[in-house]
């Protein structure tokens, strides 16, 4: 994907963010909760290391310093 683009979505998605941000963490953890529940738990590590990844990016959207920045995003040269 061009950075152009991946900027683009990143900006478009903290737009939709803004203000919403208590709903969409519950509804992440929520989310969350439901695939816990439909696998067993089997996936719990990994659901938990995505529902941390997405509530960081939200906090961090919402101009949060003090969450740390979500792992896999590119580093700028």
């Amino acid at each position: 994907m061009p950075v152009g683009l991946i900027d683009d979505l990143k900006g478009k998605a903290q737009g939709l963010i803004q203000g919403n941000e208590e709903a969409i963490k519950n509804g992440i953890e929520k989310a969350g909760d439901f695939i816990d529940e439909k696998t067993g738990g089997k996936f719990a590590n990994q659901v938990d290391a995505v529902q941390n990844a997405a509530s960081d990016f939200v906090a961090k959207s919402d101009g949060d310093a003090g969450e740390a920045p979500v792992a896999d995003e590119p580093k700028q040269p």
